[in-house]
């Protein structure tokens, strides 16, 4: 079988819904045949191993286990579901102060056990802060690790689609930027919808200001909307995306959406956070996000949302300050 690459790709929370399905999607995608399988909850994390052998993959070397020295040593790629799910009535802040500390563990773990691991992506909520949190305490380079933020882009494309009765492949480049979560920044002004800018839709009777304020709102509430809907959070999607993020690092097909990345470049300092972002062998890099006044200021109001977690999880003592970043991590300028 031809697989991407035979480096050994670790999924933390393997034993979750989300974490299952990123191991499902990584074996039927081909990236590695080096699969480990790791969670705490011994159980279920064998039912799942013994799920993805039912499979049939072949040539797949799926291994499994409890015990993160033997899952992080020898990775070469990491992705982790590992944190507490988001219920009813929660939002992704709320599960901060205990994903923080499974952050900071995560990170310390991979100092340890893998320091030579390519690259890492971590979709745990919230993203953006879990991401900061296990990069400051890996000891990688900001290039190294990502964190999941384009189901908001994907939810704009999708609500698009449906107000305009169109299928995805004439609605292109969907963006939102600044954190995941319900202070992103919607931008208009890089969309097309059947080969005619998005802006110039917006307030006319093809999408009337309202219908547009409406389904901006939809967007940002689309992951309460599943957990309205099934009864839990999303899983299939941030399942899916997360490894095709994970697959661009090993060297695949580029990875299409806004990632959140380490930023730190005069305007926005010391933040992870959703921009243009490029993901290759050599890392992920991003470029200056360009909109509307109007939009920006949408941008830099979710930078400053994010801010005040960063520091939240600071004055916790989950991470010192800022000025003493490049201590924990030499990497981090």
């Amino acid at each position: 079988m031809n697989y991407l690459t035979d480096k050994k790709l670790t999924i933390v929370g393997a034993a979750g819904m989300i974490g299952s399905n990123m191991a499902q999607t990584a074996l039927m995608m081909k990236l590695t045949p080096n699969l480990c399988l790791y969670d705490p909850f011994a159980p279920a994390l064998e039912g799942v191993a013994e799920e993805m052998f039912h499979c049939g993959f072949e040539g797949a070397n799926i291994t499994f286990t409890s015990n993160v020295e033997e899952a992080l040593t020898g990775a070469s790629f990491i992705v982790s579901s590992g944190g507490a799910a988001r219920k009813a009535g929660m939002t992704r802040e709320d599960l901060l102060k205990g994903n923080a500390g499974i952050a900071e563990e995560l990170g310390k773990n991979i100092r340890k056990y893998c320091p030579n691991v390519e690259h890492v992506v971590i979709i745990f909520n919230p993203a953006d802060i879990t991401g900061l949190i296990t990069l400051l305490y890996s000891g990688l380079k900001p290039t190294q690790v990502t964190t999941l933020a384009a189901l908001d882009s994907t939810r704009l494309r999708s609500e698009l689609c449906k107000y305009f009765k169109l299928p995805t492949s004439e609605v292109k480049n969907c963006r939102t930027y600044g954190g995941h979560g319900e202070q992103m920044a919607v931008f208009a002004s890089t969309t097309t919808v059947a080969g005619q800018p998005l802006s110039s839709l917006i307030g006319t009777d093809k999408l009337p200001a309202e219908d547009w304020a409406a389904l901006k709102q939809r967007v940002i509430q689309g992951g309460k909307n599943i957990i309205d809907l099934r009864g839990r959070s999303s899983f299939q999607s941030p399942a899916y995306v997360s490894i095709e993020m994970i697959a661009a690092a090993m060297g695949g097909a580029d990875f299409r959406w806004p990632a959140g990345v380490y930023v730190n470049n005069g305007e926005f300092q010391h933040i992870m956070m959703a921009m243009e972002t490029s993901i290759t062998k050599d890392g992920a890099h991003y470029k200056e996000v360009k909109g509307t006044e109007e939009e920006h200021a949408e941008l830099v109001k979710s930078y400053k949302h994010l801010c005040e977690l960063r520091d939240e999880v600071i004055s916790m003592g989950v991470l010192p300050p800022i000025s003493e970043w490049n201590k924990l991590n030499p990497n981090i300028q």
